[in-house]
């Protein structure tokens, strides 16, 4: 396991100690459960999903410049009004 070190609020310290308490275990088992539950949540496949989508988008649209991708800087410098 990582040892993490977290900040919470009074009130999210005690509701959880509180729970922890009820099912007769630790605060760090409660929030590990928590953060077990919020990962189970957010599916993968969605994160997935985004990268796919901004991978093939990508490279498909043209500005008329050439060059940007060895000079960069410089475009992005002209581009912020520098």
């Amino acid at each position: 396991m990582v040892r993490t070190q977290i900040q919470l609020t009074d009130e999210l310290a005690t509701h959880i100690k509180d729970l922890a308490a009820q099912e007769h275990v630790s605060m760090a088992e409660m929030i590990r459960r928590a953060v077990t539950r919020l990962l189970e949540a957010t599916p993968k496949a969605e994160a997935d999903d985004r990268y796919a989508r901004a991978l093939a988008a990508s490279g498909t649209f043209r500005s008329g410049r050439r060059r940007v991708s060895t000079a960069h800087d410089a475009a992005f410098a002209e581009a912020a009004g520098r």
